[in-house]
């Protein structure tokens, strides 16, 4: 049940002691796994002192156990074991510490360690960290490599000289760290989170190099491969020969079967590029000089031609052509012209024939009254009537006489 508190009335640290260990003793025994960081056994004592340690956290827990009980499994258990425990917590209220008790001990042996990784693989893999669509490509040639591995280890060795040996101009950025033991998986997740970080690694490699299944732990563990899936920037991994394959492997955008072939898949070979480089110019040299060589060849067939040789030869046929199209038009032209002059004549003398002056040219005339109509008829006009006479040279005036006769006035 809560504690009433208040700042007026607090209750003594002992209490607080008291209350937790009356609390912790009501958990009862509990099964612990975890790894064997330090073991104490003095000559003659008859408890064995133990720090087990979780590795993915940091956490760890100091256990007693009688002689008896680690004996049992002396022969098999040391520093860096992993085990599981059957232990009471025990709350140490004078010191306010906490600690396990252990009644029985049991070493995890390598067949439950796959067993426990195989689970774990298959947990990872269905939330689709193993997935193929998140592997990131490597860039052509990194500027900074980024290096996680033991401190002077063959490891980073090999990876180092392997790829100076391939681009001497590489550089890298590396963290040493421990590869096995309690401290490994958080001090190994914190440098790739840093390399991660840092603004000009272009790639990060995880080298470490063979060992047995619980030396290589530290490269299942799964706070690791969940921050190798969290990272932005390519991870090699880079873990023992080629037969091992820890979760790193298949989290990492690229598995490299050995710290050498890390550095063969991270860095181009110069003499490789040179090599390829020259290839691709002597490529492009060939085909530039075939493509001229074609034209060449082409110039010179169209010189070769006999127009090309005499040019104005074609410029003399074109003017016979253009001559003789003149000429046919020039007589097209007059025999038009000389039919429609032929037409016109025709039809100057219809109108000449039908034009009323040929009629008073054969001695007619016609007679106009003062308003200009023309007399059709005698009784149109009426004695005394001046008329005008038209005819073909010229005109002159009539009077109409009494008996409708006309008199001309001169």
């Amino acid at each position: 049940m809560a504690l009433s508190t208040s700042a007026e009335a607090p209750i003594p640290v002992g209490e607080v002691s008291r209350l937790i260990g009356g609390w912790i003793d009501r958990l009862g025994a509990v099964w612990v796994e975890g790894q064997i960081t330090q073991l104490s056994r003095r000559p003659g004592a008859g408890v064995v002192f133990l720090t087990l340690r979780d590795p993915s956290h940091d956490i760890s827990l100091t256990v007693t156990c009688f002689r008896a009980v680690f004996d049992q499994v002396a022969d098999v258990v040391g520093e860096g074991a992993r085990v599981v425990l059957h232990a009471k917590p025990e709350w140490y209220g004078p010191r306010g510490t906490l600690s396990l008790r252990a009644v029985e001990i049991r070493p995890v042996g390598v067949g439950e360690l796959l067993v426990r990784l195989e689970r774990l693989k298959r947990q990872l893999a269905g939330e689709g960290l193993f997935a193929a669509d998140r592997k990131r490509p490597l860039p052509f040639l990194p500027q900074l490599v980024g290096l996680v591995t033991g401190r002077a280890s063959a490891a980073e060795r090999d990876v180092r000289e392997n790829a100076r040996l391939r681009w001497p101009a590489v550089r890298f950025e590396v963290r040493n760290v421990p590869v096995q033991g309690a401290t490994a998986v958080p001090r190994i997740v914190a440098a790739v989170r840093e390399l991660d970080a840092h603004p000009e690694v272009d790639v990060i490699v995880v080298a470490r190099g063979g060992g047995s299944v619980e030396d290589l732990l530290p490269f299942s563990d799964e706070q690791l491969v969940r921050a190798v899936a969290e990272c932005t920037t390519p991870v090699v991994s880079a873990i023992g020969h080629e037969p091992d394959s820890p979760l790193l492997d298949l989290v990492a955008d690229l598995r490299a079967s050995t710290p050498t072939d890390a550095a063969k898949r991270v860095v181009p070979d110069v003499r490789e590029e040179l090599a390829r480089v020259r290839l691709v110019s002597d490529r492009a040299l060939r085909v530039v000089r075939g493509l001229l060589d074609r034209e060449e060849r082409g110039l010179a067939a169209a010189l070769s031609r006999p127009v090309m040789a005499r040019p104005e030869r074609m410029i003399d046929g074109r003017a016979d052509e253009v001559a003789d199209r003149l000429e046919r038009a020039r007589r097209s032209l007059r025999h038009a012209l000389d039919r429609a002059d032929a037409d016109l004549s025709h039809t100057l003398a219809r109108v000449v024939a039908l034009s009323p002056a040929a009629t008073l040219r054969r001695g007619y005339a016609v007679l106009q009254r003062a308003d200009g109509a023309a007399v059709r008829d005698p009784a149109e006009v009426a004695a005394g009537d001046e008329l005008r006479a038209r005819v073909a040279e010229g005109e002159f005036a009539v009077r109409v006489a009494a008996d409708g006769r006309g008199a001309a006035d001169g």
